[in-house]
């Protein structure tokens, strides 16, 4: 069954670039989407992908230089996606109940589909991110397991473990959808942060990205920009969820699902070109 998504947050019109700091204290540049979702800039570069110590579909470790990006800070609220759904651009496939409307727009939205995060993020004039960007904003450079370092997860740091699913409401960690003074009133895990300030990139909802899967993928794939493969069955999950346990959380675990997988485990965020 589809799950509830609820009215919230206006569209608004792209914001002029504001700065915020990075894990290494550096200064990494923040706007607003269309959809009046925060993100931030991933700068150009080179970073570590993949690892030689995880399963075969990570391996091996290697190189790989990314053009500069913006990604959402936070994962797409269901307040947000119900203001897209509400624009007419896609058809609404479950309703909600009033009562649960207030509790819920501040949670990731979940059930969503591939197809469907896809046109929420071409709504919004983003995209998805490839699977190399995703990680790159999961990871840094520095070569860390987690998003943040290589400790294992805590209850107090990331949303995971947690077995039975229970509600939205109770089960989703709200994503602080930008509003100030969020995260100490709303449990937001400040410490799971990624080093360019995102938040949940490990539990509370695994992400859909845009490249299909292959499992030996790293293996050809090209050093600069991997684009994913062109042609596949699945597409990448990535981020560990709620349900997970800690093995999934790591930065460089790759999952996959049939692009009409639907589950109360999977969400998104959007990417964005630098320029658009």
């Amino acid at each position: 069954m589809r799950h509830a998504i609820c009215w919230g947050i206006g569209l608004v019109l792209l914001a002029a670039a504001t700065f915020a700091t990075a894990a290494d204290g550096g200064a990494v540049a923040s706007i607003k989407g269309k959809d009046g979702a925060p993100m931030v800039l991933i700068p150009a570069g080179p970073f570590l992908m993949g690892s030689n110590e995880g399963l075969p579909n990570e391996r091996p470790e290697h190189t790989v230089t990314l053009k500069e990006f913006y990604i959402d800070v936070y994962e797409v609220t269901a307040g947000l996606y119900q203001k897209f759904l509400e624009s007419g651009k896609q058809e609404i496939h479950s309703g909600q109940s009033d009562d649960a409307i207030s509790s819920l727009e501040e949670r990731p939205v979940v059930g969503v589909i591939w197809n469907e995060a896809a046109k929420y993020c071409q709504w919004a004039g983003k995209r998805l991110p490839t699977e190399a960007e995703w990680e790159k904003a999961a990871r840094g450079t520095d070569g860390r397991r987690y998003p943040w370092g290589h400790m294992q997860p805590f209850v107090d740091i990331a949303n995971y473990n947690r077995g039975v699913w229970v509600s939205e409401a109770i089960t989703l960690v709200p994503v602080g959808s930008g509003l100030e003074g969020m995260s100490v009133r709303h449990g937001l895990k400040e410490g799971g942060k990624s080093p360019y300030g995102l938040f949940h990139m490990a539990g509370n909802a695994a992400e859909w990205v845009n490249d299909w899967y292959d499992r030996e993928y790293y293996q050809t794939s090209p050093d600069t920009n991997p684009p994913g493969p062109s042609l596949g069955e699945k597409r990448v999950l990535r981020g560990g969820s709620w349900a997970d346990l800690p093995a999934a959380l790591r930065v460089t675990a790759r999952f996959s699902a049939e692009p009409d997988f639907e589950d109360r485990t999977v969400g998104f965020r959007c990417a964005m070109d630098v320029g658009k």
